[in-house]
């Protein structure tokens, strides 16, 4: 297999050296200038390189890729200008992925695993919010609770609520105000279906990164034509994923191609209102995970949508046209023209405004990762379909799929819903129990008097299923905290 990617032609063959490919990259470009083309010829050049590639596909032409492309003079015509050898027209191979389980396998997670401080970006919490939230997690973690799903998490802020003041003692102080507006939020997700990412069973990064019978590197894709427009919870998905990737690969050092090409899309989603310790999270995560393997692509309409500290890492750089219309469109222009290594035949900055569909401005790294000279470069054809697939395609490629059987049935095992659920039930019968045997010792010699104490017995009752019940929980919980310290 080839170990490179033709990326197109220039006044010379311009090519994306697979020993350099997990040095990252970014692929920008005003819309309409070409960039899903790019992502497919590089998606396509990774396959072949026995690569698997993970992307999100947020208007639904990425899926192309399942489908081998059909003849057109335009594409004959720029074979022959590239001079591209054993063009034909095929299919990668594709495994389709959905948060919401409908076009392509259900992606879950567990609320443990993804953890508070992505869960409260993911909420748009305050920092007191997210204070308590991490209070919470801590209280599960003594307990040794499982959280698996939204409902586990409810019950364990509903538990911390019901016992806050002796919590607070232990963690740090919990107030009613912030658990009733982490429920809210809880309610807002669920509302918008991102329930659906919380459960099991839980995506295993393994089935991210298979090759078929022919050692073609996999290429899943994530639907998000939906999922684009909840921005934070698609940002917060793909940062979670490739922190999993961060810490779960072992180090590999440099190698002659990838473990897995990771592309995100809309990378500006990722670091609007970013905090900054997740910004630095990113930073070191993009910083450290080259050496896992992984090569991290950005795509983006502006270069400047990454950070600068970003941006310096990526050394494989992709630039369709910009248009400098606005102050801050010139700004770009300038910004992308001086992140490249000069090339004394090109003014690059003029370049960029005057980029044909399908043309873009590449520097690759080459020999010993030196970057190369910027070139203009006629962007290959890809070999897949350049368009959408419809739904009885989706549904054939799915149906092949080798994770089908593992991915599409939820499970629910039991947790911390199940185990504070029964913890409430049996003290609510034991103090039940011991209301009747209360009552029953009581001998009223009167109607009225029997009815006065019924009253004062319903009431009793009440009073002490609702003290007791908190208590036992409480006591459980506590309990095995003090057990697992010991």
């Amino acid at each position: 297999m080839s170990a490179d990617i033709l990326l197109g032609k220039g006044s010379r063959a311009v090519r994306l050296d697979g020993r350099y490919a997990n040095r990252h990259g970014m692929v920008a470009g005003a819309t309409g200038t070409g960039k899903t083309v790019t992502l497919l010829v590089m998606a396509e050049g990774f396959s072949r390189m026995g690569v698997p590639v993970f992307m999100a596909d947020a208007k639904g032409d990425v899926a192309g890729l399942a489908a081998a492309g059909t003849p057109h003079p335009r594409i004959d015509e720029r074979i022959e200008t590239i001079g591209i050898e054993g063009y034909r027209q095929e299919p990668s191979p594709v495994v389709f992925w959905d948060l919401w389980g409908q076009r392509g396998h259900p992606v879950r997670t567990t609320v443990s695993d993804i953890g508070p401080t992505l869960l409260a970006r993911m909420l748009e919490l305050n920092d007191t919010q997210e204070g308590v939230l991490n209070v919470a997690f801590r209280a599960a973690d003594e307990a040794g609770l499982l959280l698996l799903d939204l409902k586990d998490l409810r019950s364990l802020l509903n538990h911390v609520g019901e016992n806050r003041k002796t919590v607070s003692e232990q963690f740090g102080l919990v107030s009613t105000a912030s658990i009733g507006a982490i429920q809210r939020r809880l309610l807002s997700l669920e509302t918008e279906g991102g329930e659906q990412l919380f459960g099991e069973p839980a995506l295993e990064l393994n089935d991210l990164m298979r090759t078929d019978l022919s050692g073609r590197g996999i290429v899943n894709i994530l639907s998000a034509e939906q999922l684009i427009l909840k921005p934070r919870l698609y940002s917060t998905f793909l940062l979670w994923l490739l922190s999993e990737l961060f810490e779960q690969l072992p180090e590999v050092g440099d190698r002659d191609t990838p473990r897995l090409a990771f592309f995100f899309d809309e990378a500006h989603l990722l670091f609007d209102d970013c905090p900054p310790a997740l910004r630095q999270r990113v930073e070191q995560v993009v910083r450290l995970i080259r050496s896992k393997g992984v090569g991290v692509y950005f795509c983006s309409q502006n270069p400047d949508d990454v950070p600068d500290e970003i941006l310096g890492q990526l050394g494989n750089r992709v630039q369709h046209a910009l248009r400098a219309y606005t102050p801050r469109d010139q700004k770009a222009v300038r910004a992308a023209a001086e992140t490249f290594v000069p090339n004394p035949d090109l003014d690059v900055r003029e370049v960029i405004k005057t980029l044909g569909v399908g043309e873009a401005l590449v520097s690759t790294l080459g020999e010993k990762g030196v970057p190369q000279p910027v070139e203009r470069t006629l962007i290959a054809p890809p070999r897949c379909r350049m368009g959408v697939l419809s739904d009885t395609e989706r549904d054939a490629v799915r149906s092949r799929s080798p994770v089908s059987e593992k991915y599409d049935r939820a499970v629910d095992r039991e947790s911390a819903y199940e185990i504070l659920r029964a913890q409430a039930e049996r003290a609510a019968e034991a103090a039940a129990e011991e209301a009747r045997l209360e009552a029953s010792a009581e001998k009223p010699s009167k109607r009225s008097n029997r009815q006065g104490a019924g009253e004062a017995f319903l009431k009793s009752t009440v009073r002490t299923i609702g003290t007791r019940l908190g208590r036992e929980i409480f006591r459980g919980l506590m309990g095995v905290m003090f057990k697992g310290r010991r």
